[in-house]
């Protein structure tokens, strides 16, 4: 079977159910695990992130839905020399994939007709199930089966565990920095099952642009600073962005030290096994008296001591 993976979370989950030497094509954004930087890119994109401010990574990606524009490319050239049996893809968010529409047309150009997989978890069972779905398009359903049921087993500790803490403080996650956004699908549902009161949006809702002033209503106890797509680095580069607005040093997050810095990339933004981390990475730091497990190193960092440390060194 030769699978072609048009987003970085399906390349994960692929990698999990040991179907490494059948992955043909990725997209530029697939780096997890390791292993797959050796495969075909078969997806560019039309932006280069890693140059690109949070607002002007915005402004272009406004302007090309404004004109009908696809953010991302598809090499048809590379597609067809990979010849897939199946490729996966998703329909949830066009900013951060290739559309179903794209990926139509891509496809006329292959010899044969492979099987189309889309995939739009919005909530955290809904990502769980979507490596079910991935399992059995594979042949793989026994060791999907086997990976979700220790996903569930870790997602259930923590329920147990933070289910015991009356007080759910406020916790606010900013999904993009410059127009600010709440984060919104899965990610609501992280904050719940980790002990949090998730505020601005529901689980499975769309992420969309919020005010400072909505924020500093909702008070919020914690904020997570996650911009989809962006590691630690990324985002201390760009985080004079928010930390400039007087706004900002008003809530209660800010004013106690509770603002965190997480790698959005690996932790949040995808819909793969490692959001569990995730969740419990939020609980960790939100209930750092029920919860003693580590954080995978380089994974958070407190705001406020890193500027701290910072202003020492100079």
């Amino acid at each position: 079977m030769r699978i072609c993976s048009f987003l970085p979370s399906t390349t994960e989950i692929i990698c999990e159910l040991d179907l490494l030497d059948n992955l043909v094509g990725i997209t530029h954004e697939c780096d997890y695990p390791e292993a797959v930087n050796s495969k075909e890119t078969v997806i560019m994109s039309s932006i280069d992130h890693k140059t690109l401010t949070s607002k002007e990574i915005d402004d272009i990606v406004t302007a090309n839905a404004k004109d009908g524009k696809s953010t991302y490319l598809v090499d048809k050239d590379k597609l067809k020399d990979a010849n897939p049996d199946i490729i996966f893809t998703q329909g949830l968010c066009e900013v951060c994939a290739v559309s179903g529409n794209t990926v139509l047309e891509a496809v006329e150009v292959l010899d044969k007709s492979p099987e189309i997989v889309s995939l739009e978890p919005g909530t955290v069972n809904e990502v769980l199930e979507s490596i079910v779905t991935i399992g059995n398009a594979t042949g793989k359903s026994d060791k999907a089966s086997e990976l979700v049921d220790n996903l569930n087993n870790r997602i259930d500790q923590i329920r147990t565990v933070s289910g015991r803490e009356r007080d759910k403080p406020r916790v606010f996650c900013l999904e993009w920095l410059e127009p600010p956004f709440v984060a919104g699908h899965w990610v609501p549902d992280m904050v719940e099952i980790a002990g949090g009161e998730n505020g601005l949006r529901a689980k499975g809702e769309q992420s969309i642009k919020v005010t400072w002033e909505e924020i500093l209503d909702f008070a919020p106890h914690y904020i997570f600073v996650m911009p989809c797509g962006f590691d630690i680095d990324k985002t201390l580069n760009e985080i004079d962005s928010v930390t400039s607005n007087p706004v900002w040093h008003q809530t209660p997050a800010s004013q106690k030290g509770h603002v965190y810095i997480v790698d959005a990339n690996s932790y949040f933004s995808r819909p793969g096994p490692r959001i569990v981390d995730g969740i419990e990475i939020i609980a960790r730091t939100i209930h750092s008296d029920l919860f003693k497990m580590e954080p995978p190193p380089g994974s958070i960092i407190n705001l406020r001591n890193y500027m701290q440390i910072q202003s020492v060194l100079g």
